[in-house]
């Protein structure tokens, strides 16, 4: 478990309050299960395919797993869609695999985190196959947000709200109403306003709590509630999941009082854990300490924070710095303004640079800025890698707690040239949506460099991997020196082991750095970023402690090569 200093005293050993905390500055690995491993050779991943590979993430250093849905689902959005909230989906495993996997999570000090998906249900969930078979009136209704629509016959949709894919955020049933579905039409929004939504989910998290698991993800958490009476949007762009317009179905202020709510239950197990375990036996990971973690697409990091205060959630994601440029200005800026956001309400920064939404970093960083996060090209894959490495650097030496999506730590490149008829993402199949090109971040990881799917599984992978995944597996950079692989490791462990990083809420820059070059300082520690495409002599600032590229230093001064990180000792 981290163990990092804080910016005050550090806490006493065998404190079981700040152990409880371990999520302030933990890096957390997210796995996309149907892409991580597979274990039966049916070429998709499943959950005892994560068990096997637990050691790999222990060894890698991590703190805990988040695992994306494997609950039961027709998926129709990769498991996003759930039909059964308490079911593992057959093509997973089942209820006894995933109790395997967290058990086994929990022998190798690892902390497990599951998805939850609390905006919609699938179209299959028994809920709303019972409200659409019941007709309208049904109370069964109410717990959607089924409505008639507009027009002289009810032909016309209940209002101009769009689909976050595309088209229309309405679809028509038989009987003439219509039903709300913010993202695919199988993914209808439940009601937030009923309170058998409310009990339900409830009861859902008291479940998986009594499996074991040590936290949620909560999918979509600043959609759940809609501005009262459902009114109009009129000319904003609603197909932009960020943006600063104010929506009448994200970030409404409702939402805060469910996460209360739920913020008593994981408080309420903590405390009974905490006062029946007392501490652990070696082996085995503190007791307390669950977590809520917001994917909550809010205008700026000030709304964000609403989420993260005392008594709601514990961490949010921050993508206004998943979608910054490699560019020194601006990601100072949102470093600042995101530290300063989560301080008063005494929540921690978070960093990400890919996951199973956005295309990898490793490509983003590639191509020219101000293509988005959905990119359709590989553009200079030796530029994306040196970009993506040092930017790794540049996350993990920042307060807070950082997220990793797995295949990041072997560099892996979004496959951009997947043929169409692969493609499984919803988006793609949906006139005027996003891009739809998620599926060339969730094509299957390489572990060895040979076989059917490069280690993946004995039956091929359910998206085609390139010709060059051998060479980035995990058998070709384990033991490599300079690998990215070993990079990540060498990282994590140094992340761990040394004062000033990880914990605390503020870094000191150096006012008299370069144009396009970070530094900036914590207590014994010191990071220098050049983001430029050209080699910058700097002063040397102390002992380098690790490097994303080769640096060569002298006596004075040292010169930075471009798109490099640099982590010093400075005590």
């Amino acid at each position: 478990m981290s163990q990092h200093p804080t910016d005050t005293a550090p806490a006493p050993a065998g404190d079981t309050r700040a152990a409880a905390e371990w999520w302030r500055d933990a890096v957390i690995y997210q796995v996309y299960p149907r892409s991580f491993a597979d274990s039966d050779g049916d070429g998709t991943g499943d959950l005892e395919g994560i068990r096997q590979r637990l050691p790999y993430l222990r060894d890698l250093g991590v703190d805990a797993v988040w695992l994306s849905p494997f609950y039961a689902s027709p998926q129709a959005d990769g498991g996003y869609d759930v039909a059964d909230y308490r079911a593992v989906d057959p093509m997973y495993g089942t209820l006894l695999d995933a109790d395997a996997v967290i058990r086994d999570a929990h022998a190798l000090d690892l902390r497990i985190i599951v998805d939850l998906v609390p905006n919609h249900s699938s179209d299959q969930h028994e809920w709303f196959r019972r409200a659409v078979a019941d007709g309208p009136g049904s109370p069964l209704r109410e717990r959607y947000h089924f409505r008639p629509g507009k027009g002289v016959h009810g032909e016309l949709p209940p209002n101009d709200w769009e689909s976050i894919f595309g088209g229309p955020a309405w679809t028509r049933l038989p009987d003439g109403e219509w039903y709300l579905h913010l993202f695919a039409p199988e993914q209808p929004d439940l009601n937030w306003d009923h309170p058998a939504v409310a009990d339900e989910f409830r009861s859902i998290l008291r479940f998986w709590l009594d499996m074991g698991v040590d936290g949620f993800r909560i999918d979509v958490a600043h959609g759940l509630v809609k501005a009262e009476g459902l009114p109009d949007l009129g000319g904003s762009d609603q197909l932009k999941l960020l943006g600063n317009d104010v929506m009448p179905f994200f970030d409404q202020d409702g939402v805060h009082d469910v996460y209360r709510s739920w913020r008593l239950i994981l408080d309420e197990y903590d405390r009974r854990e905490v006062q029946s375990e007392g501490l652990p036996a070696a082996g085995r990971r503190q007791p307390g300490g669950r977590i809520f973690v917001a994917e909550a697409w809010t205008p700026t990091v000030e709304r964000t924070a609403h989420y993260v205060r005392p008594d709601e959630l514990h961490q949010a994601f921050n993508f206004q710095y998943l979608g910054a440029p490699w560019e020194a200005t601006e990601l100072r800026a949102i470093i600042d303004s995101s530290l300063d956001a989560m301080r008063p309400v005494g929540a921690p920064a978070t960093w990400v640079l890919s996951n199973h939404d956005v295309t990898r970093h490793a490509t983003r960083y590639a191509n020219p800025p101000g293509l988005g996060t959905q990119i359709r090209t590989p553009g200079d894959r030796e530029l994306g890698l040196r970009r993506a490495r040092a930017a790794t650097l540049l996350m993990l030496a920042l307060p807070g707690s950082a997220y990793v999506y797995q295949g990041e730590e072997l560099g892996l490149p979004d496959v951009t040239d997947l043929p169409d008829e692969v493609r499984q993402d919803p988006s793609f199949f949906r006139a005027a949506g996003q891009d739809g090109f998620r599926d060339g971040c969730r094509v299957p990881i390489p572990w060895t460099r040979t076989g059917s799917s490069y280690g993946f599984g004995s039956g091929g992978s359910w998206l085609p991997q390139p010709a060059v995944w051998g060479e980035l597996s995990v058998e070709a950079q384990s033991g490599v020196p300079g690998s990215t692989l070993e990079l990540y490791r060498a990282a994590i462990a140094a992340r761990r082991a040394t004062p000033g990083l990880g914990a605390g809420d503020r870094v000191t820059w150096r006012e008299d750095a370069p144009e396009g070059v970070l530094h900036f300082e914590r207590p014994g520690f010191a990071c220098t970023v050049n983001t430029t495409g050209a080699p910058v002599r700097l002063p040397v600032p102390g002992t380098v402690l690790l490097a994303s590229g080769p640096v060569a230093s002298a006596e004075g001064t040292f010169e930075l090569p471009a798109d490099t990180t640099v982590w010093w000792t400075t005590a």
